[in-house]
């Protein structure tokens, strides 16, 4: 996955888990579309793999009060396709991911502890649209935030399920 979508998945569980009760009771709902192109030098550190990555990332969510104190839930459906290209080659990948709060803890200090339950489905594919890499499945991880929304510590509690090919040995053998 892309860091555009991996900055949006922290801040919107940041803001789900730390927002305000003034409209306990409602659920508030959010899109995002963000369209990105940048350079990343030494792909996977692979020395002088210079690949070029243009994508797409659209997030639907929504966030739910849950329980008598009226804690703030966040669930979401996202996709994210990306084309990476270097040396006159291309690859697309292609992400379609659902998160959802399973438990959020309010700790001391106005600190927030979130498991997060994120299932889904990547496949980088080749230009002949042969499927290169897969990686589908569940995965479980908790992440801390202090009482500003900074997230202070994440981790994965539960690895993932699925497949999980190493998707820059794929992009490095395709593109190298």
């Amino acid at each position: 996955m892309g860091k555009a979508w991996l900055a949006a998945i922290a801040a919107l569980t940041a803001a789900a888990a730390l927002a305000s009760t003034a409209g306990a009771g409602q659920v508030e709902r959010f899109t995002i579309h963000d369209e990105y192109d940048f350079e990343v030098e030494d792909f996977c550190d692979e020395p002088g793999l210079t690949v070029q990555i243009a994508g797409v990332l659209d997030i639907r969510g929504q966030i739910v009060p849950h329980g008598p104190d009226r804690v703030q839930y966040f669930l979401s459906h996202g996709t994210q396709t990306e084309t990476l290209s270097a040396s006159g080659t291309s690859l697309r990948s292609s992400a379609n991911v659902n998160e959802k709060d399973l438990r959020v803890t309010e700790l001391s200090g106005g600190w927030v502890k979130v498991l997060i339950l994120a299932t889904g489905n990547a496949v980088l594919y080749d230009e002949d649209g042969r499927a290169i890499a897969r990686n589908p499945g569940q995965t479980r991880f908790e992440i801390v935030f202090d009482a500003s929304g900074k997230e202070v510590s994440r981790e994965v509690v539960k690895a993932s399920t699925g497949r999980s090919d190493d998707f820059c040995d794929a992009v490095v053998d395709a593109l190298a």
